[in-house]
């Protein structure tokens, strides 16, 4: 299964194993290597998702006129995400 078919929440997790490997210190150069590629471009399967998301968050953050609702400093206003809100 390629980083691309993962969820966000099955990448993460596959970072951690290969963090978890690699501090072990006990996986050979080459493995390490490889494990090294792996993580590279899971890292940035998971910030791409994570931009994706803030920016629909943003476009979701609106006031009544339908704009943007913006901060003092002209940037858009955004809440952090936090799990289990909304049930």
């Amino acid at each position: 299964m390629s980083e691309k078919e993962l969820s966000f929440e099955a990448a993460f997790a596959r970072l951690e194993e290969i963090l978890e490997k690699m501090n072990s210190g006990s996986v050979p150069l080459d493995e390490s290597l490889k494990l090294y590629e792996e993580a590279d471009k899971l890292i940035i399967s998971c910030q791409k998702r994570l931009n994706d998301a803030e920016r629909k968050i943003e476009i979701l953050i609106k006031n009544r006129n339908g704009e943007t609702a913006l901060s003092t400093d002209n940037k858009p206003i955004t809440q952090e995400f936090q799990p289990g809100q909304g049930k």
